[in-house]
């Protein structure tokens, strides 16, 4: 059965940067190869169903998929636009160091950690000074090319 929108597609999943680093798979082998699983010990890793066309993966793999059968396996190379978008330096903002480490309930901000701001967008602080801090809300993702290695397991 060929995959069109609407389909329920249960696929095993690698994805990779240009460089070669695993970033994300369904695979537990892969996952412990790459380090991944040391990072999230309690994720399980199992083939991921999707439905086609309702947006739950990025752009470029539900386009990738479709026209794809049970069985069929593919590597699918997604370029930003259709994945996590281009950086954009709108999304670095700057916040008062006194300010955010009071809204941190006096935590320090330190540089490598992450935050959430009020709607729900995770950030990375880039840079933790003694007058401001600033932290990039750009997708960790963004501007990055990713090669996904699939493997189709069921269609619906």
């Amino acid at each position: 059965m060929t995959i069109t929108t609407g389909d329920s597609v249960t696929l095993e999943y690698t994805g990779r940067l240009d460089d070669e680093t695993v970033f994300d798979t369904s695979r537990e082998a892969v996952a412990e190869e790459a380090g991944l699983a040391e990072a999230q010990p309690d994720r399980e890793y199992t083939p991921l169903t999707v439905d086609v066309g309702a947006q739950q993966v990025i752009e470029g793999m539900e386009e990738g998929l479709i026209g794809m059968e049970a069985g069929e396996t593919t590597t699918l190379t997604i370029p930003p636009e259709k994945a996590y978008g281009e950086r954009n330096e709108e999304n670095v903002q700057e916040f008062d160091t006194d300010e955010l480490r009071e809204m941190l309930g006096g935590q320090t901000p330190e540089e490598g950690a992450y935050l959430e701001a009020q709607n729900g967008q995770p950030g990375e602080i880039i840079h933790s000074g003694e007058e401001v801090v600033r932290v990039d809300f750009n997708p960790q993702l963004a501007g990055e090319t990713l090669t996904f290695d699939i493997e189709i397991v069921d269609v619906n």
